[in-house]
């Protein structure tokens, strides 16, 4: 086996394990093990953990397969451009249902804040993939990226082993992306930066509206002051 032809298999493996699908689900079992949320009850975890595969993974996933075959159609034909609309619509609806869901069990908010954050994600990327092609695996570990470093601050612990792997991880899909030629550079590091953005303003969006609250009094008791 030539070099050319193991890098190919690789980015192929990196590709599929480190598909979109599955990172929401990862971000959540990083949380149950790593922050103060591992000393819930193991069947509490279980319970959320399978909620969201149900809804952000099986649901989509079998629901997209059987409109493909309905459709007559290919992976390949269905991920033509004009023809990604009802996956899309598919997919965010079921992040909604999680959403809903998770309301009506009253899970955690920082739980429901990572697939709020996630649907962000999606829409970002469904928006500006009508007029320019980004890469949504990057996006998708930039979010998991966005996510460490949000609650990093909610949870105060020290995240650089975990960002550092994430880091790692996250330039070699990039690359493997790339040596796939799905993407070129900037699509790649615009899909990471997309997904991080994305993910920080989906879990500390509260915040985001004090600090504009904050700067809108501060603005305004200035122009106050010089008005007097």
């Amino acid at each position: 086996m030539t070099r050319e032809k193991s890098l190919i298999i690789a980015a192929r493996v990196l590709s599929l394990i480190f598909t979109p699908f599955y990172l929401p689900l990862l971000c959540i079992a990083v949380l149950f093990m790593f922050s103060y949320m591992n000393a819930l009850p193991a069947w509490y975890k279980w319970r959320v953990l399978f909620t969201v595969y149900l809804f952000t993974i099986l649901m989509p996933t079998l629901l997209i397969r059987a409109y493909r075959k309905i459709q007559g159609w290919t992976r390949f034909e269905l991920g033509q451009k004009k023809r990604r609309a009802v996956p899309y619509f598919i997919s965010i609806l079921c992040y909604f249902i999680c959403i809903e869901v998770m309301s009506a069990q009253n899970i955690y908010f920082f739980i429901h804040c990572t697939i709020f954050s996630a649907l962000l994600i999606q829409i970002a990327c469904i928006i500006i993939n009508m007029v320019w092609k980004v890469s949504t695996h990057m996006a998708a570990i930039g979010g998991l990226s966005g996510g460490i470093l949000a609650f990093t601050h909610l949870f105060i612990y020290n995240p650089i082993w975990w960002f550092c792997v994430i880091l790692l991880l996250s330039g070699l899909l990039g690359s493997a992306r790339m040596i796939l030629r799905q993407h070129t550079l900037a699509q790649v590091v615009a899909g990471f930066a997309i997904g991080f953005a994305c993910a920080a303003f989906g879990i500390l969006r509260s915040h985001f509206v004090d600090v504009v609250i904050t700067i809108f009094k501060i603005i305004a008791n200035t122009i106050i002051k010089f008005a007097l």
